[in-house]
């Protein structure tokens, strides 16, 4: 049993969470990963990786009982997303954010809306979080869409950017602004959007550098009406909401930049122990041990740090943003710097699509951009430190 072998080890996880996250490593060794060069190749939207998902039903242990869901613990939720994307990068965001737009609604809707809604994601439903805009990145506050009141409708005009899942979804935590309220950020609001709504357009679909087989969708939202009893809260909850739903999701992204860095550091083990130079094995140099002793200790640390945040969590606390950012930064960076220096340990063949490190580098790079730049996190982090006056 190696470092992180042990390190797993500790991690308290019911025997039922314990058997599951040992049937989603299975999965993604031997489903999910074979797949994720083609899907990655073709830009195509990975519907065989989520079948197999569904076939686990893991959309259900974010969705509690009471609404066709099988609720565990965050920890779990994140050793899930960890596997997973270390698998399929794409595919692991593509889940990770059927929690991120579903939690929300699990923590704040209404009890109608709870019923009607989210057995169709415990069954399978893909879900969007629909943020950010080309006026509104990291700064929510910059959004254009609006919320107009209209009897027992919301008439919703405007445009998303960057929505991840956002051609294929079935349900859109949607974010904007209520018509009537003057202060940006009391006007923010949330609300539920619903596939099919007339007045809904997909504008495009983006060709990116990495994470290729999850959509990352462009949307318009003309004279959309949305039944009033689909707003989530009160008219000017959505900023409370939305800080709420970022705390639980940023770690969530920490494990999925962390699935990444596990990959690349195991690629890279695994090839400097096999390749020689000068009569030696790659992995018998100092220089490369010193590499390898650095590139292990942060990662075994910060995996240790995505554990402290869960059992954060899991244990009830909700005033977790510093925390969650420290992870974020921290995790996301960390990959970027894993995934290059393996495709500089693989020299030449780093550099072509033979090799999966290529991929890993390419997917790592926006774990450092969304759910907030590390810049912003670096901000909060240290503003957190400034005492009151």
């Amino acid at each position: 049993m190696d470092v992180f072998e042990r390190l797993d080890a500790t991690l308290a996880l019911a025997e039922e969470e314990r058997l599951l996250v040992d049937s989603v490593r299975a999965l993604a060794r031997d489903e999910i990963a074979p797949r994720a060069e083609r899907y990655d190749r073709d830009a195509e939207f990975p519907w065989e990786n989520v079948k197999a998902i569904n076939r686990l039903g893991l959309n259900a242990m974010f969705i509690p009982e009471a609404y066709g869901g099988a609720p565990l613990s965050y920890a779990a939720y994140l050793a899930c997303v960890r596997e997973i994307s270390s698998a399929c990068a794409s595919t692991g965001v593509i889940w990770a954010t059927n929690f991120h737009g579903i939690k929300p609604l699990v923590d704040f809707g209404t009890e109608e809306q709870k019923q009607r809604l989210l057995p169709r994601i415990a069954q399978g439903g893909l879900v969007s979080l629909a943020i950010t805009e080309p006026t509104a990145g990291s700064d929510a506050t910059g959004m254009k869409t609006r919320f107009t009141a209209d009897g027992d409708s919301i008439v919703v005009d405007g445009g998303k950017t960057f929505i991840t899942s956002g051609d294929v979804a079935d349900l859109y935590l949607l974010f904007g602004k209520w018509s009537g309220i003057d202060d940006d950020r009391k006007a923010i609001s949330a609300l539920i959007f619903e596939k099919g709504t007339p007045g809904f357009t997909v504008l495009r679909t983006e060709d990116k550098m990495g994470i290729r087989a999850s959509s990352t969708a462009a949307l318009a939202f003309d004279g959309c009406r949305v039944p009033r009893a689909n707003l989530l809260g009160k008219p000017g909850d959505g900023l409370s909401l939305l800080l709420a739903s970022l705390n639980k999701s940023r770690p969530s992204v920490a494990a999925h930049a962390l699935g990444i860095a596990r990959a690349a550091f195991g690629d890279a083990v695994a090839y400097i122990n096999e390749r020689r130079q000068s009569g030696r094995r790659i992995a018998e140099f100092q220089g490369i041990q010193f590499l390898l002793a650095d590139l292990a200790a942060e990662l075994a640390q910060c995996e240790a740090w995505l554990w402290h945040v869960a059992r954060l969590v899991d244990g009830g606390a909700h005033d977790i943003g510093i925390e969650a950012s420290m992870l974020k930064l921290r995790a996301s960076d960390l990959a970027m710097r894993i995934a290059t220096e393996a495709v500089q340990l693989h020299g030449g063949y780093g550099y072509c699509k033979d090799y999966r490190v290529e991929r890993l580098m390419r997917d790592a790079k926006i774990t450092q951009i969304w759910e907030g730049t590390n810049q912003i996190h670096r901000q909060l982090i240290g503003r957190s430190f400034l005492s009151k006056q």
